[in-house]
């Protein structure tokens, strides 16, 4: 298969090097409007090729779209604009919104909306990696929509990078990672605000910070270029799992206030459930 891979930061960059190793692409051409950006792939050997976009949509046989949330209800009319048979994926953190951006195009049926669930706090081409797919979920979202030839050839790209396979409409799809991706972004970064806003002393926290506290705080590193347009346009869900979190964590507090350490027990044994899901 010729494969077009219209941005080249981490998600981009790592499903060209899983579609090489597993041999699903035969060819790989890379779209990349950062100059310095492009270059460092093709430095890397991350695609053959750097082409601009017409040359990269007509050419290949999918596209994939891998650039920011904010750019794809934009882009994505623009791509199946050029397209005869090629099918065309996008792999967005977000999809109501991206998915009305195409919900009439005469095109339609060869593109399918997908969100491999994987990544790390870094970006750009320097931040692909090999493997990062493997064992992870993949949504497919709203596959009714999508011919079937989209579908199966989705299904056997990320099937063929070691990935399980979900289903999901946009609606649910948006709803589900803010409750397990976005809030887990905001959490890190407000940790983060509140440790330098009270610990002014860095090397302290260079010092003392440990396993749990370099875990917590890992996704404060993302691009805020990344998540700002996720917060955006998945505003109302996120808005929803946020004043969740608020409660829960106000009642921690009043816990503590009232020195109430047999609730607190309690609700962190509550918590402890979390191993049964994710073992």
């Amino acid at each position: 298969m010729k494969i077009t891979i219209i941005g080249l930061g981490l998600i981009g960059g790592s499903l060209a090097i899983g579609l090489r190793e597993s041999g699903f692409a035969t060819e790989l051409f890379g779209v990349e409007a950062n100059v310095l950006n492009a270059a460092r792939a093709l430095e890397l050997g991350l695609v053959d090729k750097i082409v601009d976009f017409t040359e990269g949509v007509t050419f290949a046989d999918i596209v994939i779209v891998a650039t920011p949330v904010n750019s794809l209800a934009s882009l994505l009319p623009k791509v199946l604009n050029l397209i005869d048979n090629q099918i065309v994926m996008e792999v967005g953190s977000t999809k109501k919104m991206i998915v009305e951006a195409v919900k009439t195009h005469p095109q339609r049926a060869n593109f399918i909306a997908t969100h491999p669930m994987a990544g790390t706090e870094f970006s750009g081409p320097d931040a692909a990696i090999k493997g990062l797919f493997v064992g992870k979920a993949c949504v497919l979202c709203d596959v009714e929509e999508s011919s079937e030839v989209a579908h199966e050839t989705a299904k056997a790209l990320f099937l063929s990078l070691k990935m399980h396979l979900v289903y999901l409409d946009s609606d649910s799809h948006d709803v589900h990672t803010a409750y397990v991706s976005h809030i887990s972004h905001i959490s890190s970064f407000a940790l983060a605000l509140t440790v330098l806003e009270k610990e002014r002393d860095e090397n302290q926290i260079f010092e003392l910070a440990s396993g749990g506290f370099e875990s917590t705080v890992r996704l404060a590193k993302s691009n805020p270029a990344t998540w700002i347009p996720i917060f955006e346009q998945n505003r109302d869900n996120v808005l929803d799992v946020l004043d969740e979190h608020i409660a829960v964590l106000s009642q921690f507090r009043s816990l503590l206030i009232k020195r109430n350490f047999d609730d607190f027990r309690t609700m962190i044994d509550k918590a402890n459930d979390i191993r049964r899901i994710l073992k």
